[in-house]
């Protein structure tokens, strides 16, 4: 909670997760005036993530590795097709680490305080209004209301940003690109400590994939995705089936559940108007392959801190100027994003069948490139091998 809020900012920042920490971090280190407010009451509370984070993720996100927030180093991976025929991989060294995202985004939350950021929490924001050439920004905090006013504002709360709308901005996804995740933290479990594995098929998780993530030797997140219109019921009923059908999940006891929408689709061209931009999850800035979201708002959050603090150097905070954040996140990430979604259309149009079929061409360095937006040549080449999917693998070739 704020007990004196300073009557105007440079920028105001309303969510701090990834994006809304990377935002702050960046321009309160080039000297603006940052303020960045969290409705919640604790900065990563709740945990709407597998956390799983990959190596080259945090490379790209320019972070150290931490101890603080690693629960396990990762080692390798396995993918499960229909049937449980498996492709693994072995990674040579630490490849990856499934994170406490509680300490995580703490851990960024400090970083962009350290900064210079100002950051709040239980404080939201309940109105906004343009007045000239600044945002009018009313907030609420406990029993207390007060304004303040900035320059620019960045919405980075969240899937269906509230945000957003206020400023007259529709970011509404199709349920078709949506996925309604649950996640059960348990324990007591066997499970292989050292590998991540996924799970696919129409009867495990339409239109996405369950995973198991070791947290430790008998503690993993056990988690699944599913999508409309290809799921018939709810998630967390797919996950209790999943559970219930592994001899080593079984008997696990559930220490923590969440859940919450992730989008993995409905890229946004533009993400910016007069006095504001839109960051992370709140404009889809998800691989629409595995819904990870972490490095991707934090990269995309840099960019948008580049473009504000060329803005407000300028003195022009118009549409027109903060495009440039659209232009070049789509030439960093955007375009390897929409391959991405074009990858997980063709995916999800074969069936369990041709699933089982494929597994048995693939290995493991396929779905690293795969992952990484890459290699779909070859997986398009495999697909023309049965006659009803050459249409389809003409979308990768």
């Amino acid at each position: 909670m704020l007990e004196n809020p300073e009557k105007e900012y440079d920028v105001i920042v309303v969510g701090i997760g990834p994006a809304g920490s990377s935002v702050a971090r960046y321009c309160g280190e080039k000297g603006l005036k940052v303020l960045a407010v969290e409705k919640r009451q604790e900065i990563g509370v709740p945990v709407r993530c597998g956390e799983g984070l990959s190596k080259s993720s945090l490379e790209r996100m320019g972070i150290g590795l931490e101890k603080s927030w690693v629960a396990k180093m990762v080692k390798g991976a396995a993918a499960y097709a229909p049937n449980g025929k498996k492709i693994t991989v072995d990674f040579k060294g630490p490849e990856g680490w499934v994170i406490e995202r509680k300490m995580f985004d703490k851990y960024l939350a400090k970083l962009a305080a350290k900064g210079g950021a100002k950051i709040i929490t239980k404080t939201e924001v309940v109105g906004v209004e343009r007045k000239g050439s600044e945002v009018n920004v009313k907030m609420r905090s406990g029993d207390r209301n007060f304004e303040t006013t900035c320059k620019i504002l960045v919405a980075c709360d969240g899937v269906e940003s509230r945000i957003a709308r206020m400023m007259g901005m529709k970011t509404t996804l199709s349920l078709n690109d949506i996925a309604s995740c649950v996640q059960f933290e348990m324990t007591n479990v066997k499970i292989d400590p050292d590998r991540i594995e996924m799970y696919f098929g129409k009867e495990i998780a339409p239109g996405g994939y369950a995973w198991v993530f070791p947290k430790g030797k008998e503690t993993a997140n056990v988690g699944i995705g599913v999508r409309k219109p290809f799921s018939k019921k709810h998630a967390i009923e797919y996950l209790r089936d999943f559970v219930r059908k592994r001899e080593g999940l079984r008997n696990g006891s559930v220490i923590e559940v969440n859940s919450g929408g992730v989008p993995v689709g409905g890229l946004l061209e533009d993400m910016v108007s007069d006095n504001f931009l839109i960051v992370g999850d709140a404009a889809h800035q998800v691989n629409p392959i595995h819904g990870g979201g972490i490095s991707e708002s934090y990269i995309a959050g840099k960019i948008a801190g580049e473009v504000i603090v060329k803005a407000i150097k300028k003195g022009n905070y118009s549409k027109v100027m903060l495009s440039e954040y659209n232009k070049k996140w789509w030439e960093t990430r955007g375009k390897k994003m929409e391959k991405l979604l074009r990858l997980r259309r063709v995916v999800e149009s074969l069936s369990d069948e041709e699933l089982n079929w494929l597994v048995n061409y693939l290995k493991g360095e396929d779905l690293i490139n795969l992952a990484r937006s890459s290699g779909f040549k070859k997986l398009g080449f495999i697909l023309m091998k049965k006659p009803r999917l050459i249409t389809i693998a003409r979308k990768l070739v």
